[in-house]
């Protein structure tokens, strides 16, 4: 790809947040909502619905393509938003190691208990993506 077309630096990367999660709990909400209203709408027709599935660059385990451009030094190991619009409804974060490989990890709680902005959570996830 030409560097001209595509910028070597975005801002793409965003740190995972207590306001990211609600903004993520709001959106599937909405889409609860919607998907209701067109339910009692579309009672008796059979209407196709465009599903949106996860891009295949964007894989978990997968190196993220240059595309998308350098990850900040401290964004390495962090929580994010996902870059993949498919997961914008979903309670889910990436991590991306200094390989620059794709981890994906579920905001909701582990064991019922430890929340995601946990610190032994957190630990345990930087130590599973260290390279």
């Amino acid at each position: 790809m030409d560097p001209l077309f595509w910028p070597s630096e975005t801002n793409s990367f965003r740190r995972f947040t207590p306001e990211s999660l609600a903004a993520i709990e709001e959106r599937i909400a909405e889409k609860k909502k919607q998907q209701a209203k067109v339910n009692r709408e579309n009672k008796d027709q059979a209407v196709e619905e465009d599903k949106l599935t996860p891009q295949l660059d964007l894989k978990t385990c997968k190196k993220l393509p240059s595309l998308y451009g350098d990850v900040p030094v401290e964004l390495i190991g962090e929580p994010l938003e996902d870059i993949d619009p498919y997961y914008s409804d979903h309670k889910t974060f990436m991590v991306i190691n200094k390989r620059r490989t794709i981890f994906r990890f579920t905001a909701t709680p582990a064991l019922c208990i430890v929340g995601p902005f946990n610190p032994v959570r957190r630990a345990a996830i930087k130590i599973l993506t260290h390279s």
